[in-house]
């Protein structure tokens, strides 16, 4: 099976370095598969989910935020602004982030306020459909 060097990094460390079979990350135009000897592209990352699999191990899944990924001779760079595997994220509080920015969206404050709250409430239900919260 053919692999590629994966470098996946957030502002505050590195989520995953290391051989990857498979990668899947959420791009401004829908999500892009990268296998082995990948043409070379760069591309926006939106807030979703990035997907990988190592050689000989089940999917690895992390909620990811903004950012940037880069392919280039059989290695890729994925830059982000923040990274969080389920086990690291915490529901409940993900839920109060989600129900705040609700409310803040029906309060309808300035343009800034409203984009704000928007931001934050997709980046809420992306850790809660990354964590596996139901009830969305």
């Amino acid at each position: 099976m053919d692999t590629f060097q994966v470098h996946i990094l957030a502002a505050d460390r590195t989520l995953y370095e290391g051989p990857c079979v498979s990668l899947t990350i959420p791009a401004s135009d829908g999500e892009r598969g990268i296998l082995a000897h990948h043409a070379s592209m760069m591309a926006a990352i939106v807030p979703g989910m990035v997907c990988w699999q190592q050689p000989g191990e089940g999917m690895q899944l992390a909620a990811v935020s903004p950012g940037m990924v880069k392919v280039e001779n059989n290695e890729v760079l994925v830059l982000v602004d923040s990274a969080e595997r389920p086990e690291e994220i915490d529901e409940a509080r993900a839920r109060r982030e989600a129900d705040q920015a609700r409310e803040a969206i029906l309060q309808k404050k300035s343009r800034q306020e409203y984009q704000l709250a928007q931001a934050t409430l997709a980046r809420a239900l992306n850790r809660l459909r990354v964590k596996g919260g139901s009830g969305l």
